[in-house]
């Protein structure tokens, strides 16, 4: 059964969600792993495509996501400030592009920026074009009005994940809701930016949650979706959440890759972390994205042994 439903994938058929879910549930990880890398390499080549991020603007946020460090309802050792000035972002910037990113990420924390903020960031974002980096920014749930502002600065791509299910979202935040992030990944689309949106994992949801993601971004039609894991941050309410296994987590990258055989996935927060020794599998596993550098409150992957195991791999970056 599974190499007919694969068969159907590489000649552009799609998986079900009962599919998804009995793959996910009973396909043994080495069959996984060499049919996701089949359909990795059938429909992205042998490319990988790299992003960098920024957190410009760290804690204080009236959110209360569950998971996050940044939020002031919570006592993390995480550090706090404003809005970092252009000249900044502008450093982290070039270090991204001489690190080999080919996209740059301005992330603010908050529930939006506010109007000083947003044409802060949109002389921010203007500049990076010219560095000759795509610019890509996460500044919570906007308008479009607001999104048509970055637009016209410059900006190539916007980024909000939508974190969990829908049925599972309020078991991971109260503060706003699932639809309010839908409606905000439909208004860069709306606009023709492309648009970045996934998940994050191990944070109690089951399987069918996760299925269910990959299912509302499929239906969404984002470009990239980025695949975090959790890191339980003490202070906050999943602060003592038992980390998800290696391998679990990598089934997750291969059950997207499958799901979404022609999107950029791209593996991000907690890969250092979770993944530890088995972060070299990420490509096996199907993903062909990667987060480099720092994440936003947590330290990332060694720069230069990711670009090993690209090479290792016999893959090439993106340019």
């Amino acid at each position: 059964m599974f190499t007919k439903i694969i068969k159907k994938i590489l000649e552009g058929g799609s998986l079900t969600k009962e599919e998804a879910i009995k793959i996910a549930l009973n396909v043994p990880i080495h069959s996984l792993f060499e049919a996701a890398t089949t359909i990795r390499e059938h429909f992205c080549g042998n490319k990988v495509d790299l992003c960098s991020i920024v957190n410009a603007k760290s804690g204080a946020c009236t959110e209360d996501c569950f998971y996050c460090a940044q939020s002031a309802r919570y006592k993390t050792s995480i550090k706090c400030y404003p809005l970092m000035n252009k000249n900044e972002v502008i450093k982290y910037a070039i270090k991204a592009f001489k690190n080999g990113a080919k996209r740059f990420c301005i992330v603010t924390s908050g529930k939006k920026v506010n109007k000083n903020e947003l044409y802060k960031i949109a002389e921010m974002v203007n500049e990076i074009n010219s560095i000759g980096l795509l610019p890509c920014a996460t500044l919570g749930l906007l308008g479009k009005e607001e999104l048509s502002l970055l637009k016209d600065a410059g900006l190539h791509r916007y980024h909000h994940n939508i974190e969990t299910s829908k049925k599972f979202f309020k078991n991971i935040c109260t503060t706003h809701t699932f639809e309010e992030k839908i409606k905000t990944i439909k208004a860069a689309k709306s606009l023709g930016l492309s648009t970045c949106s996934g998940g994050i994992f191990g944070v109690g949801e089951g399987w069918k949650d996760r299925i269910e993601i990959a299912f509302i971004l499929k239906e969404l039609e984002v470009d990239s979706v980025p695949i975090n894991f959790l890191i339980p941050i003490p202070g906050t309410p999943l602060g003592n959440k038992k980390p998800l296994p290696p391998f679990e987590a990598l089934r997750i990258i291969s059950i997207f890759r499958l799901i979404l055989p022609k999107k950029e996935i791209r593996v991000c927060g907690g890969r250092l972390q979770i993944l530890k020794q088995f972060n070299t599998m990420v490509f096996l596993a199907g993903a062909n994205g990667l987060l480099i550098g720092n994440y936003l409150t947590q330290k990332g992957c060694c720069i230069e042994e990711d670009f090993q195991i690209i090479k290792a791999y016999g893959l090439k970056v993106k340019k």
